[in-house]
């Protein structure tokens, strides 16, 4: 039996929340996250974990990070929102429905703003959610830390890449472990 705080591959998806090209100049380490949610995103595809992902009002703040849109299938559907929370966006908690998510591995940005809000209403909902704290950022390391603080005060559980792509796999005989270990090493 696994403890409620542990991923299950069968009822976990990947939610990327806002990590658009508008925020590039502004956030100092913009691009060493995109890739690291690039390659979090591709290990998902991998291990058959759905994934999500929202853009904050495309029109003014552009799509998803070149890195990012990469490793998802063509013909992705994006969902665009204006509530800072990604359940604002009713496609957003239909995917989760749809893919009978129990667990959210949350990753995106800004740390302090969407991920937060997004974090604490699937936690009301009664999500487990895991921060993948190597894949999330803002502007600034201070909110960054401080949303960090409240959101695992909440309830959120602290995660890596490669903490929870190992425990997504669980042993070293599943199928995918030769190619996620490739991926992150």
């Amino acid at each position: 039996m696994r403890h409620k705080n542990v991923l299950d591959g069968a009822h976990t998806t990947l939610a990327i929340i806002d990590m658009q090209e508008g925020f590039r100049s502004v956030i100092s380490d913009f691009a060493e996250t995109a890739a690291r949610i690039a390659l979090v995103a591709h290990a998902a595809q991998l291990l058959n974990v759905p994934v999500i992902v929202t853009e904050q009002y495309p029109k003014g703040l552009g799509h998803t990070a070149s890195e990012i849109k990469t490793v998802l299938p063509d013909r992705f559907n994006f969902i665009e929102k204006t509530a800072f929370s990604s359940c604002g966006a009713q496609a957003f908690e239909a995917e989760l429905e749809r893919n009978r998510a129990e667990h959210v591995l949350i990753c995106g940005i800004e740390a302090h703003i969407c991920v937060n809000q997004t974090t604490h209403d699937l936690l009301e909902r009664g999500y487990r959610v895991h921060l993948l704290t190597d894949c999330i950022t803002a502007r600034s390391e201070q909110n960054k830390q401080i949303a960090f603080a409240k959101m695992q005060q909440s309830g959120a559980v602290p995660s890596s890449i490669e903490m929870a792509l190992f425990e997504l796999m669980r042993d070293a005989k599943h199928e995918q472990f030769k190619a996620i270990q490739k991926l992150i090493k």
